[in-house]
């Protein structure tokens, strides 16, 4: 995608005249390979790998059957004949590589959050301009998100009333439990919620179609220290109540140290007519709450809004989950470097709009007052 051009072609013409897209990964660890299955599933051709050393490149490239290890991200971006490059490093990386990839001409996805400051989103937003560069916010692609959303925005739900939304998790329940993230140097200011909090608001304002306006939030650090960490000031839990554009209140809860809960992003949406209830760990059925004769809707492309039903990769009763929904989120990714305009994709501008509430919640819990969005956020 550099405007090398063959034949009197572009790539992004070739692309869209059928080619398969060459794409290229920057990072080794488990988002790598989440992404290397969504590439393949695509159909996209997987030409190569960096990670952090070309030891670490050579070893990523091998785990993950993919032909080629760089040495660097610079070769990478020499290489005129990749299309597109997965980021899928630390947090504090992503900015200064999101914003190489694009000016080496060449489209991006970058793992969320897109940036650490809100200075260095809007500075990618501008350098997007005419690319593609999304970030994943797959949640939005299980197709009972879809459904909840069509509810909404066709007014069946009625106005926004309430909010209430969690994302649990427990994988740093314990002192001795450690990662990269923990470390504000490589992962930002705030850890949990820019880690899966970022979903859930993004999760929240895609449904309702209503945005958040003002907020309160507090925050609590379980552990200063860890077993490779001492020090740390980013958060495992923050509690955040939220006052919609639209009037409507509501709460999101969002933690690393629920015990039991691997992966729980919750949402329940109060409309005056119904409210809707998902579930990502039970993603085949959406709860519909009506004052008389709520309902469970399954996952059947029978059943669903057009854009649902889309979705649906296998037929009711084969459950879909977390792969299933990245592999749409790229796909759509695709299509977008293909000249698509594939509804509801997570562009740069979602990407910064999460990094502007993370912000929010993080400058309110040290403040300890409301922050308002704004009304161009």
């Amino acid at each position: 995608m550099s405007g090398t051009e063959s034949g009197g072609l572009s790539r992004r013409d070739e692309s869209t005249a059928g080619s398969r897209l060459r794409v290229a990964i920057v990072g080794g660890g488990f988002m790598a390979e989440v992404h290397s299955r969504a590439a393949r599933a695509a159909r996209a051709e997987l030409a190569g790998i960096v990670s952090s050393t070309p030891e670490r490149s050579v070893a990523a490239a091998e785990r993950l059957g993919i032909g080629r290890a760089y040495g660097s991200l610079e070769e990478v971006l020499g290489d005129d004949s990749i299309d597109v490059v997965h980021v899928t490093t630390p947090n504090a990386l992503h900015a200064s590589q999101a914003a190489a990839v694009l000016a080496s001409g060449k489209d991006v996805v970058c793992e969320k959050p897109l940036a650490t400051s809100v200075a260095d989103g809007e500075s990618l937003v501008a350098a997007a301009a005419g690319r593609t560069a999304t970030v994943p916010f797959v949640y939005r692609f299980h197709p009972l998100v879809r459904e909840a959303r069509a509810r909404f925005a066709s007014g069946a739900a009625g106005q926004v009333l309430t909010v209430n939304a969690s994302y649990l998790q427990d994988w740093l329940l314990a002192a001795g439990d450690d990662n990269w993230r923990v470390d504000a140097e490589q992962g930002g200011r705030s850890r949990a919620f820019a880690d899966i909090g970022s979903h859930l608001v993004d999760l929240v304002e895609f449904v309702s179609g209503d945005r958040v306006a003002r907020l309160s939030a507090k925050k609590r650090t379980v552990f200063a220290e860890r077993a490779a960490h001492a020090g740390i000031t980013t958060e495992d839990a923050a509690a955040v109540v939220i006052e919609t554009e639209s009037g409507a209140i509501g709460t999101l809860l969002v933690s690393q140290v629920a015990p039991g809960r691997k992966n729980r992003l919750w949402l329940e949406i109060a409309g005056s007519t119904e409210s809707v209830a998902f579930d990502q760990e039970q993603p085949e059925t959406l709860w519909i709450g009506r004052r008389a004769g709520s309902l469970l809707v399954p996952r059947d492309a029978d059943q669903l809004s057009a854009d649902a039903a889309r979705l649906c990769v296998v037929p009711s009763g084969h459950p879909q989950g977390y792969q299933d929904a990245f592999n749409a989120f790229v796909a759509d990714s695709y299509a977008a470097v293909a000249g698509q305009s594939p509804d509801g994709l997570p562009r740069f501008e979602d990407g910064l709009r999460a990094v502007r509430i993370t912000d929010a919640v993080i400058d309110s819990a040290e403040s300890g007052t409301w922050i308002e969005m704004g009304t161009t956020e």
